[in-house]
């Protein structure tokens, strides 16, 4: 008891004034007490393995309470990435083709807890464009048809209203529309009318009708999580290639899925984004606003470049001569710019990837010379005078991070679907039907569609181009980086690109 008194009279004694307040980090701390000194916490450190899109690992040793986004940074600081804030971690079932993207403030910890030994689940760093792009482009993800609001409220109804609505507590817009759901315990699936409501997702028993007494409850989502399904077709005979499902958290497998399919693209991510927003609600708001709350006053729709210049205000200069000199004839400007970036083209000896790192290109230098001479040698440079000009173009985007390989049509929309349907998100790879040409990949309007790259010789020079000859590009780097600045004859710019990247 006397212990006791001894340690009460020494917590009631009042906080020491302190003596220099400007030396504080903030001038109104100006008293020092037992908050702002350091607090011992134990926290406890466990070990993930995080893979990458060419299933490279890396094993991290991170605390118990880390988020989704603290991974992300982690990663991006130890490998010195760019942080574009689009990188996302997701989860993926192996062995039942589902996947999801882990929202910014899950713990990776509670995500792992719901992993049972019988699943091969993994956790993969990678970027996601469509991860909060419902924010920036609402009219994209909820078609008129598909959505309805309460009767006391306007018709007319703006697109930016309807995320108001969607984060509002007292209103929620009902999404409506056939989706195909699996039949529990068999494999056969059946076509319904689903609506989507604050309270959960409810089918009707008889055609469209939306009468209480028709309406037959089928998932809420606070003990569940929702996953892309990535091979239903193939795993559960799905009608169609647009599946998603809700796997409750620590389930027996994959009997206790809930697996629905909609019709097209545009379905599913209407179903899916308003399932997000329904489960997360404002979470999901202040996750997409978190890397702009460190700039006063600045939103991620009005954030201004930290030093602006005017067009108006750049000339043309020629640094040739002992002394520069404006050019001020837009023809000679237009020429030159032409020369010297074909000449840096030419001289350039270092390219950097995608996440801002060099790449030297001296080793294939030295590639096009061997392959030269051992052509000359043969006796054969002649012969293969057009596949030696080819394999010198080639191989100078094969560094570049948007281009891969002998990929195949359908792993191309994987790797795209992937990294989310935004639209501008391309890849150029290989074409597998014609060995010589190329193929651009690209997102438009949820879709995916594929350009043919034609290359083209042209008085011994050899061109690539996208549209019949008309705009022709002496390399591949040449034409993607035209039209990053130039839609021409694609739907949209080439704005994100796909990259499998190595941890």
């Amino acid at each position: 008891n006397r212990r006791k008194k001894k340690d009460d009279s020494i917590l009631e004694i009042p906080s020491i004034p302190n003596p220099f307040p400007e030396l504080c980090c903030s001038p109104f701390a100006s008293v020092l007490s037992a908050s702002l000194l350091p607090k011992a916490t134990s926290r406890k450190k466990q070990v993930i393995k995080v893979y990458s899109e060419d299933d490279t690992s890396r094993a991290l040793e991170v605390p118990s309470d880390i988020t989704a986004r603290d991974v992300c940074q982690l990663l991006i600081l130890k490998n010195h990435y760019i942080d574009d804030h689009s990188w996302t971690l997701f989860e993926q079932v192996t062995h039942a083709g589902l996947g999801r993207a882990i929202e910014d403030h899950e713990l990776v910890m509670e995500v792992q807890s719901n992993w049972v030994m019988e699943e091969e689940n993994k956790l993969y760093f990678r970027k996601n464009y469509a991860k909060y792009e419902f924010f920036k482009n609402p009219l994209s993800f909820f078609p008129d048809h598909m959505i309805s609001f309460p009767s006391e409220t306007n018709a007319a109804v703006s697109h930016s209203g309807i995320l108001q609505m969607f984060l509002s507590s007292s209103t929620y817009p009902e999404i409506h529309g056939y989706l195909h759901a699996k039949e529990q315990g068999k494999k056969s699936w059946k076509k319904l009318y689903f609506l989507l409501r604050r309270s959960g997702l409810y089918f009707s028993t008889k055609g469209t009708s939306k009468e209480p007494r028709h309406l037959q409850f089928f998932c809420e989502f606070s003990n569940s999580d929702m996953y892309m399904s990535l091979t239903g077709k193939k795993i559960f005979g799905a009608p169609t290639n647009y599946g998603f499902c809700f796997k409750p958290n620590k389930s027996g497998g994959t009997r206790d899925l809930k697996q629905l399919c909609a019709d097209d693209e545009q379905s599913r991510t209407c179903w899916m984004t308003a399932i997000r927003l329904l489960k997360y609600g404002m979470q999901l708001y202040q996750n997409y606003m978190q890397p702009y709350q460190g700039r006063s006053g600045c939103s991620p729709l009005n954030v201004t470049p930290m030093r602006s210049i005017s067009e108006n205000s750049l000339v043309a200069m020629d640094f040739s001569g002992h002394r520069s000199r404006i050019i001020e004839n837009p023809t000679e400007a237009l020429s030159v710019a032409v020369e010297e970036g074909l000449a840096w083209r030419r001289r350039g000896c270092l390219r950097l990837n995608s996440h801002g790192s060099p790449i030297a290109m001296s080793n294939m230098g030295r590639c096009k010379l061997t392959h030269c001479q051992i052509n000359a040698k043969a006796g054969s440079f002649t012969k293969d005078k057009m596949f030696l000009k080819i394999f010198i173009s080639t191989a100078i985007h094969r560094s570049q991070s948007w281009f891969h390989h002998k990929i195949s049509r359908e792993e191309a929309q994987r790797l795209i679907l992937q990294h989310g349907l935004v639209d501008g998100v391309f890849l150029v790879r290989d074409s597998q039907s014609n060995p010589k040409t190329f193929v651009l990949s690209l997102s438009h309007g949820l879709k995916i569609k594929h350009f043919q790259i034609v290359p083209l010789e042209d008085d011994g020079k050899l061109f690539y181009t996208l549209d019949d000859g008309h705009t022709r590009f002496t390399d591949l780097i040449q034409l993607v980086e035209f039209y990053q600045l130039n839609k021409g004859v694609l739907p949209c710019k080439l704005k994100h690109y796909c990259a499998r990247i190595a941890l």
